[in-house]
């Protein structure tokens, strides 16, 4: 997780943050939030990409780790406990 607090927008966003959350595995993205210049605030999920509405920082974070637990409860390979039986 990154987070910046930025002297003025980033265009295509109307806040003062600048943000890049990433969790995946082998290289492949599972679950991306960030406002990239030009398109704004948005998240990558399983593949897709869809618009995220930003309200703060502490949501975008409670938002991002939310869809990580998501996959990590989906996906027992992501377990550690799993890989030992």
């Amino acid at each position: 997780m990154v987070l910046w607090r930025v002297p003025t927008p980033v265009p295509a966003s109307q806040h003062r943050f600048k943000y890049s959350l990433y969790f995946g595995r082998h290289g492949i993205r599972l679950v991306g939030f960030d406002n990239e210049r030009g398109k704004g605030d948005h998240c990558h999920l399983d593949g897709q990409e869809y618009p995220y509405h930003f309200t703060s920082a502490e949501q975008l974070i409670d938002d991002f780790l939310r869809e990580v637990m998501r996959r990590l409860d989906d996906d027992q390979s992501l377990d550690p406990d799993q890989a030992k039986r």
